[in-house]
């Protein structure tokens, strides 16, 4: 009977260090952007119709849309070709080999809409560096960290609302920054009529489009793109 036993325990261990492997092989394969489990599928919008929206009386790019619009579409299409999360550096700036982070998001969004945000950070930077407190500038990567972008977008942009409860003041295409992170606000709602968010935040992230506008810790700024 003790033999049986032994040999029971045996092999619940053996079963248990197998499956704890696995599961740390997985998880070490989606840290690296080996394996994306981040999926692009749209919420639902429960809100459709009853909140107006913005539309910017800008279309820079002359495409027949207007930059709000753009710079919403811009998010989702870039977040739709399943960027795998990875903070590195590119000599060329933006990020060309499949992987990305929340900074991209933004990048590609207003790229969509015609602005070329690391040339006008870089410029903005070089014109003003005491704003900056930069004091190596690199336009490569100046326009990839958070806190360049909440002075830029200070500076440049229209500051709105920080409070999330003032629902019909956040706009599909509009950007949010917290502390360390950034991301555009999406066209849907949840029930409570609170957008949702397009961000990259994790390679454990579920979705790119997820109610997490008041989960990403404190929003410490919200724009709109309209350049003064």
């Amino acid at each position: 009977m003790k033999h049986v036993r032994r040999r029971a325990l045996f092999v619940a261990v053996a079963v248990f260090v197998c499956a704890a492997t696995a599961v740390a092989a997985l998880a070490a394969a989606i840290g690296s952007g080996g394996i994306n489990i981040t999926s692009t599928a749209r919420p639902p919008d429960h809100c459709a119709g009853i909140i107006p929206a913005h539309a910017s009386p800008v279309d820079h790019d002359g495409d027949g849309v207007d930059d709000q619009e753009d710079i919403l579409r811009g998010a989702l299409s870039y977040v739709a070709t399943k960027p795998r999360y990875r903070s590195t550096y590119y000599a060329s700036g933006y990020p060309s080999d499949g992987f990305g982070v929340c900074t991209d998001v933004v990048a590609f969004a207003l790229h969509a809409a015609g602005y070329d945000l690391m040339a006008l950070v870089a410029d903005d930077v070089s014109a003003t560096p005491e704003a900056y407190g930069i004091e190596t500038p690199d336009a490569a990567i100046d326009f990839r960290r958070t806190a360049n972008l909440e002075v830029f977008l200070a500076r440049h942009a229209t500051a709105l609302t920080c409070d999330a409860s003032e629902l019909e003041e956040w706009q599909g295409g509009d950007i949010v920054l917290y502390e360390g992170h950034v991301g555009i606000v999406s066209d849907r709602r949840t029930m409570r009529g609170v957008p949702y968010l397009i961000h990259h935040a994790s390679p454990f992230q579920l979705a790119y489009e997820e109610d997490a506008l008041e989960r990403c810790g404190a929003i410490v700024g919200h724009f709109r793109w309209t350049p003064k």
